[in-house]
């Protein structure tokens, strides 16, 4: 398009955000009119896409990383043919596709949920790195951010990312519009110290006035012909561009306009500008080719292993028998053991070092160009990443995560090292799955059944070594628990997985010894829980003990006691759990200090029978 036209699609861009905001009586369209002549440049003349084959593999790929702007999203979808004007005033009603912030959930043209400001550079950056180093192809991936999320740090996560990796099919255009939700941004109209944070991670930046269509257009082609880093557009516009009522007028962010009419008419009125969007150049996807076939590591009875150890051998293994398997880690392979893969598929390992909210978004960008990643660090440290793994949620994005090092029986680095709240966290994910594994086996299953579900998958792994308890032939489906000590007069049941699994099992020998028959049940599937196995336990044995290594709210006793909130009689159950802050200590040491041990165990198995038998 030339410059006339230009402007006349930029406008309508603006009017089809008032419009549709004034429909719904919501929305932000004074977000969406800063930035409609960056939109309308870029899908003019330098976005390559197929809008009727979002998949195509040659597509550019644009994120909106300020999400609360899809009126002008929206907007460019109808000019550009997808969706059409009666679509469009659909906008934020029941059952529309065009939701309030958008997701690829409704809509295949959008790459992954926004709205939850700073995710939207670092799944970019996700994006591209797969372009660089997974699919070796040429497309270029466009992230809008807006000045705001600027003081969010994963965008900086982002960024050196971004410049270590010299990802120059990346491109940033930041909408400096000067106002946020209450008031002015930090730096105002002050472009450079954008810039100056931009380059200081090694990217090429260009300051441009944001309604300059021509300025505009020489900025993307300059970014275009940029080779060895990201470049960074950082342009000046104004809040509300076009209309008196809104133009850089602060209290508006939010809002429709109050007179959308008359806006529209200082606008230039509605209009139906049609754009030919740029076809892709011819691509194929090229995924690694593995063997096809999956032979996990074995371990016999009794040897002591490391479930942290098995989850990186069976990662390795799944790595070769996949193509599509990615692994990512941050700076802590050596200990979740993850470099066993990285030294057998280094091609498809990215060290994201100690950045887990950016290696979770490099995760969600990978996963979105059709790879299968595994994300692995402490499940302590996995917190940090927390909004952007609730977010890959509502993407429908499907990623596993691996947390290791979990619980106090860690031992000495004391409770900064120790997830104790991983597995609540993860529990309240929509759709997601929680596996726990007590033995190298049953981990090594587990991984590799994760490959195969999808939401979010989270595998909580142990740091030290416990006795292999499966043969290597045993399956372990997800939604499934193992009963592995019962008999017709149990006089209780012991609900543990992981590291309290064996101390139960050491508490169910004790017990037995002195007469006291108990059940024992593996829980390895936390999410979703075995409900039949355990209803029917309860049935024999009137009486649950679940022991974890974890706080108490959250984990394994409240995945229990969930499998009898469906209206029936609830048995009576007891939690044994990490109530205290631990501090530094041995880990039989911790597991005794928080109760979780064999002894405890024990103990409130002998008290929990002698008052179940009391009149």
């Amino acid at each position: 398009m030339n410059t006339a036209e230009l402007v006349d699609l930029g406008q309508q861009l603006r009017v089809d955000s008032v419009r549709a905001s004034a429909a719904a009586g919501s929305g932000h369209p004074t977000s969406s009119m800063s930035a409609a002549d960056l939109m309308a440049v870029l899908l003019a003349n330098h976005l390559r896409y197929d809008f009727d084959r979002p998949e195509h593999p040659g597509n550019d790929r644009f994120v909106l990383s300020k999400g609360h702007a899809s009126p002008l999203l929206y907007s460019a979808f109808k000019a550009a043919g997808p969706i059409d004007d009666a679509e469009l005033l659909t906008f934020r009603e029941l059952g529309s596709r065009l939701e309030g912030h958008p997701t690829p959930q409704r809509l295949p043209w959008v790459e992954t949920a926004t709205g939850s400001l700073g995710q939207g550079l670092p799944i970019g950056v996700g994006i591209a790195l797969a372009g660089k180093r997974l699919d070796h192809a040429d497309y270029r991936v466009w992230v809008l951010c807006g000045d705001s999320e600027m003081a969010e740090g994963s965008i900086w996560e982002a960024a050196e990312a971004a410049g270590y990796e010299h990802l120059d099919n990346l491109t940033v255009i930041l909408d400096v519009n000067r106002l946020g939700q209450r008031g002015p941004t930090r730096h105002g109209h002050d472009l450079d110290a954008y810039a100056r944070r931009f380059r200081a991670f090694d990217w090429h930046t260009v300051e441009i006035d944001g309604h300059d269509v021509d300025a505009i257009d020489r900025a993307y082609g300059e970014a275009i012909s940029t080779k060895g880093q990201p470049t960074a557009i950082i342009a000046r516009t104004l809040k509300g561009k076009g209309a008196k009522e809104s133009e850089d007028r602060e209290g508006l962010h939010g809002k429709p306009l109050k007179n959308p009419d008359e806006a529209i008419e200082e606008l230039g009125g509605v209009r139906d500008v049609r754009v030919r969007v740029h076809e892709p150049p011819s691509a194929r996807s090229l995924h690694a080719v593995g063997n096809g076939s999956l032979e996990l590591p074995r371990w016999d009875k009794g040897e002591e292993v490391a479930t942290r150890d098995a989850y990186g051998q069976a990662l390795a293994a799944l790595g070769t028998a996949r193509g599509d398997v990615v692994a990512l880690d941050g700076e802590v392979g050596d200990s979740t053991r993850s470099e066993f893969f990285a030294k057998e598929h280094p091609d498809r390992y990215f060290e994201c070092y100690i950045a887990e909210q950016q290696m979770i978004a490099t995760a969600v960008g990978v996963a979105r160009r059709g790879w299968l990643p595994y994300a692995s660090t402490f499940a302590a440290f996995l917190s940090r990443a927390y909004d952007f793994v609730r977010m890959a949620s509502v993407s429908g994005s499907g990623i596993n995560l691996n947390g290791s090092h979990a619980g106090v029986a860690i031992g000495q680095d004391g409770p900064s090292q120790m997830g104790l709240e991983d597995l609540a966290m993860m529990r309240a994910v929509h759709g997601s799955t929680v596996l726990y594994p007590s033995d190298a086996n049953q981990a090594a299953k587990l991984v590799a059944e994760m490959a195969d579900l999808v939401g979010i998958r989270y595998l909580r792994t142990s740091r030290g070594a416990s006795p292999v308890l499966y043969g290597p032939d045993e399956e372990f489906p997800v939604g499934g628990s193992k009963v592995l000590r019962s008999s017709a007069g149990d006089r209780l049941t012991i609900v543990a997985a992981g590291v309290t699994l064996h101390e139960a099992l050491a508490a169910a020998d004790s017990l037995e010894r002195e007469g006291i028959p108990v059940r024992v049940i593996d829980l390895y599937s936390v999410k979703p829980v075995d409900r039949a196995t355990l209803r029917q336990a309860a049935e024999d044995t009137g009486c649950l003990l679940t022991v974890e290594d974890h706080h108490e709210e959250g984990g394994i006793g409240d995945a229990v006691l969930e499998a009898f909130l469906d209206g029936r009689p609830v048995p009576r159950l007891v939690r044994l759990a990490v109530r205290a802050m631990p501090g530094s200590a041995s880990p039989a040491e911790q597991l005794h200090a928080a109760g979780i041990d064999a002894e405890s165990i024990a103990a409130s198995a002998r008290l929990l029978v002698e008052e179940a038998v009391v009149p």
